[in-house]
């Protein structure tokens, strides 16, 4: 599976070329356009293991309850692919690796990619994101989405990001939920409240905007039908 990126990083788009019979999964809904040679089914979780409460799972955790399986036939094809929100993507090469990745980040993986849930504990509620975030292993190729641009940050001790600028980080860092500042009242009144704190050794991906602080904004500003 070969992925070109094209407009970077404001409204990134994601071109997958498939080989003869590779597969891919890809997030409900993500895809654009594909060729005539590219067959699709669609499951509630991984191909051959849908279930009911794998989808419902997915969907408290901010993905769609459908997930959609691309194979290519003898001559191979593309799909393009493109998240909800304008933004960035990103691709991960694991190799027998795990990736934590925030509700709604998750965009497409290659077949041998295990999509699983992750409980990170109410402190998820907190910190702008849902209850279960998604646990990505084994060896192959992950594409994650963020709304805005989409940086690396590699941690090696303690590292603080506004909630809701999180996108995935790697299993050596956990984090915890506090106070921006040194008092309740100029967090509050300095419009931050509520950060995550990481901590331990790892890399930490960031999205430059918050959608949840977008919603907000732009709901306030529509006019009433």
């Amino acid at each position: 599976m070969n992925i070109e990126l094209k407009q970077r990083p404001g409204a990134t788009s994601a071109r997958v070329l498939l080989g003869p019979g590779e597969q891919m999964t890809a997030e409900g809904g993500a895809m654009i356009a594909m060729s005539g040679n590219i067959s699709m089914e669609t499951t509630t979780y991984k191909k051959n293991k849908g279930g009911i409460m794998k989808g419902l799972k997915r969907v408290f955790s901010g993905e769609s309850f459908f997930m959609n399986h691309y194979t290519a036939d003898v001559n191979g094809g593309e799909v393009y692919l493109a998240p909800t929100l304008h933004g960035d993507i990103s691709v991960h090469e694991l190799s027998n690796e795990q990736l934590i990745v925030q509700g709604g980040s998750y965009l497409a993986s290659e077949p041998e990619i295990e999509v699983d849930f992750s409980w990170q504990g109410m402190k998820s509620i907190f910190s702008g994101e849902g209850l279960f975030w998604l646990n990505l292993n084994g060896t192959g190729k992950v594409l994650i989405n963020a709304y805005g641009c989409i940086y690396p940050v590699e941690i090696d001790g303690e590292y603080i990001v506004d909630t809701g600028h999180i996108v995935a980080f790697t299993p050596g860092l956990s984090f915890k939920i506090s106070k921006a500042g040194v008092s309740w009242m100029s967090s509050i009144l300095g419009g931050e409240g509520l950060v995550c704190r990481f901590k331990g050794k790892g890399t930490l991906w960031c999205q430059s905007h918050n959608p949840n602080s977008f919603g907000s904004k732009l709901g306030s500003g529509l006019k009433p039908i």
